[in-house]
């Protein structure tokens, strides 16, 4: 395969925001899965990671939101206009996601009247507590949770379909 150019690729600085992003969405993914009993050593250490994962999460999305909208994107191989519609509203749902979810997360810690503590910047409050606000905000940023466990597969099965099956340069051009 031949090498791409440079305008075939994203740019360094979106490349390096995307996988940056993707660590750190596992990684929050991994903190939430394994964090263990309430009240444990393990609780607290994994908690604190999930909140700074996310919160992490959140600030790069901003700035990849913001690099999106200086230097765009390198456009996409030549599809079907239907599979084109369906890359884009992809884009934007897990753009929506990767925004959205620390925010809700947020919004859950500081509703149920807490702040989030940041291990090495502090501690968040946005809000104030509402516990029965609170309940609906964590459904909903559990259930969105669970549901981006799929669409993020999907995202990943994606890129590696069109790697080894189309052949074409889809993943070559983020990585």
């Amino acid at each position: 395969m031949q090498p791409l150019s440079p305008q075939e690729r994203y740019s360094r600085p979106a490349i390096l925001l995307h996988w940056a992003i993707f660590v750190l969405v596992a990684l929050a993914y991994l903190a939430i899965e394994i964090r263990g009993p309430k009240g444990s050593a393990s609780r607290i250490f994994w908690t604190a990671t999930h909140f700074w994962a996310g919160f992490s999460v959140l600030m790069l999305s901003i700035v990849r939101v913001a690099w999106r909208s200086y230097r765009s994107p390198p456009p996409h191989e030549a599809d079907l206009p239907i599979l084109q519609l369906l890359l884009k509203a992809s884009h934007l749902v897990l753009y929506i996601f990767i925004i959205a979810q620390p925010i809700l997360g947020i919004l859950t810690v500081n509703l149920g009247g807490h702040p989030v503590n940041l291990p090495g910047l502090g501690s968040l409050t946005v809000i104030g507590p509402d516990h029965d606000l609170a309940k609906t905000v964590k459904d909903i940023h559990e259930t969105l949770g669970n549901v981006f466990y799929w669409v993020i597969g999907l995202h990943a099965l994606a890129a590696l379909w069109h790697h080894f099956v189309k052949r074409d340069n889809t993943l070559r051009r983020i990585i």
